[in-house]
């Protein structure tokens, strides 16, 4: 068959587009980037696009030719400058399912989530759900798939912030560490879409692992994954996490995509849990999927530079802004430097294009799309200067105050921040 595979760059499309293409299918992944995924996975057609520009009919009619099956793997937690969640979720939906209807009617097989509970009001799950009762009202062939919280081989979002929890030194930091919590491996989730594709399964299916965890066990679980010693849990009070989730908000409308956002912290405070109605598909433990997958040290550095690389972002932002700011207040002085080797009109410019470069990439890194390019900026002017300074004024390296060796640690920080930006 041919299948579509919405979101087929993510944590979900990825293993159930591999898993397809396994079962012999011919498959299309739909992403926005997908440069990389053509690289890896060179037996799936990559197109590129971007589903909240994606919401008239007519928007899908080329890429659903000759499609037997579409499978909805994309979604979003939180609204913010990379997500649009009514555009992605709802609009683009609603708009490929009247798209699919004067077409060859594929199947639509969509990985929705439990839309009812504390979080039901919120964005995340009224589009999903939008989506699903429109879905079920259309008249096409289908299949709603929601899955508890899916862990496996790979990790992002909750999955990923589980890990850097369960890698924390000395003690376990949770909020919500008691709430209920039911899991499934990703595999679980591509044999349902298997399944569905052979005709084995449709309608509106919970699917989790039969088994209960807290949140605290299933950390524990994944620190005795990673290899390290148990730790005691230390439960913190809701209203100290909420400083986090705030930063964490404004960290999603610069585009960035945080786990600790406001909507999953709502969702956990009730447990992530399902009916299992209508599935008696076989499902395997988070004990299983954790053992089947053994980590590497690969595993535990992603796991203790999760929650660093925040911190790494913002204090190079602290420290451009601050390098641009301070030297404005005593502009006259700062200009001195220049003195010796040009004019005063010329080292006042130079002074002031400086700081102004420095305070641009602070603010810049901030924003989500504009952070590689910032720090490459950032690694293209920390090498100008120090070339410049040690051309002009070589003896600034001896400074006891080390004004120049001082940039080096800057550069070091700056790569480890590109490094990590990648976000799957």
């Amino acid at each position: 068959m041919n299948i579509l595979i919405l979101g087929a760059t993510g944590f979900i499309g990825s293993v159930v587009a591999a898993r397809l293409v396994a079962d012999g299918h011919v498959v299309t992944g739909l992403g926005r980037n997908p440069a990389r995924a053509r690289l890896k996975q060179q037996t799936i057609d990559w197109r590129r696009a971007d589903l909240s520009r994606m919401t008239k009919p007519a928007d899908w009619d080329e890429i659903l030719k000759d499609q037997h099956v579409v499978v909805n793997c994309a979604g979003a937690l939180q609204d913010g400058l990379s997500d649009d969640l009514s555009a992605t979720q709802a609009e683009a939906m609603l708009a490929l399912y009247s798209a699919a209807k004067r077409s060859s009617r594929p199947l639509i097989v969509q990985i929705s989530a439990r839309t009812a509970g504390a979080a039901g009001d919120l964005p995340f799950l009224a589009t999903k759900r939008r989506a699903d009762q429109a879905l079920a009202a259309s008249g096409l062939p289908y299949l709603i798939l929601r899955p508890a919280l899916v862990l496996g081989r790979n990790a992002h979002g909750g999955s990923a912030l589980l890990r850097a929890l369960a890698a924390f030194p000395l003690v376990l930091p949770l909020v919500h560490a008691e709430s209920p919590v039911e899991t499934l491996s990703v595999d679980d989730v591509a044999e349902a879409v298997s399944q569905a594709v052979s005709g084995g399964i449709s309608g509106d299916i919970d699917l989790a692992a039969d088994e209960v965890l807290t949140l605290a066990d299933l950390v524990g679980l994944h620190r005795q994954w990673l290899g390290l010693p148990p730790a005691r849990v230390f439960a913190l009070p809701r209203w100290l996490a909420s400083p986090v989730t705030w930063l964490a908000d404004l960290s999603g409308l610069l585009g960035w995509r945080s786990p600790l956002r406001s909507t999953a912290m709502t969702v956990m405070s009730e447990g992530v849990r399902s009916s299992k109605a209508g599935s008696d598909l076989a499902t395997t433990p988070a004990a299983a999927t954790l053992s089947a997958n053994p980590s590497g040290v690969q595993d535990l550095w992603f796991a203790r530079l999760y929650l660093l690389k925040p911190l790494v972002i913002s204090g190079l932002s602290a420290f451009w802004l601050l390098s641009g700011l301070i030297p404005l207040l005593t502009l006259e002085k700062t200009s001195a430097h220049f003195l010796p080797f040009m004019p005063e009109a010329a080292a006042t410019a130079l002074t002031l294009a400086t700081c102004l470069i420095d305070i641009a990439l602070g603010a810049a890194v901030l924003l989500r799309p504009l952070a590689k390019g910032a720090l490459l900026g950032m690694l293209a002017v920390s090498f100008a200067y120090l070339a410049g300074a040690s051309l002009l004024e070589s003896a600034l390296w001896l400074d006891p105050l080390g004004p120049l060796v001082k940039v080096v640690p800057s550069l070091m920080l700056t790569l480890t921040a590109l490094a990590t930006l990648d976000e799957r």
